[in-house]
């Protein structure tokens, strides 16, 4: 399982179109979103490269946490 920072996430709206766009790329990824935190869990079969990209086509920068 990979982790990213994603400090822009604030709501469950935010976590909801992050989880829809990683979804969108792996549809078999499991994501989990720590608003608290502001991270999100990803175990996915991509690489951290294209979970950052999905991230960031919903809006928001991401790192490895």
């Amino acid at each position: 399982m990979m982790t990213f920072s994603v400090p822009k996430m604030s709501c469950g709206h935010c976590m909801s179109a992050i989880e829809d766009k990683i979804l969108d790329a792996d549809e078999g990824a499991d994501v989990q979103c720590d608003l608290d935190a502001r991270q999100v869990a990803v175990d996915t079969v991509l690489d951290a490269a294209a979970i950052v990209a999905a991230i960031k086509a919903a809006g928001f920068e991401a790192s490895a946490a």
